[in-house]
């Protein structure tokens, strides 16, 4: 079951990390502001928090949940 847990919140993180990503203006936009950095930052992170999840449930796949 933990496979299937680490899958779902990893393609969550990953979705809202987009989100928040395509939520700040972008970098070329004049009226970027330091919010829309740290949104950016904060989302490309959580991106890729959800990418680590989603390989350790790949890997409890390949070993089986007594990891």
């Amino acid at each position: 079951m933990g496979e299937l847990t680490d899958k779902i919140k990893g393609n969550v993180n990953e979705a809202v990390g987009k989100a928040k990503q395509a939520l700040a203006r972008k970098e070329t936009d004049p009226k970027r502001t330091a919010e829309d950095d740290k949104l950016a930052a904060e989302g490309s992170a959580q991106e890729l928090k959800g990418k680590g999840q989603q390989f350790k449930g790949k890997i409890k796949g390949l070993l089986g949940d007594d990891i």
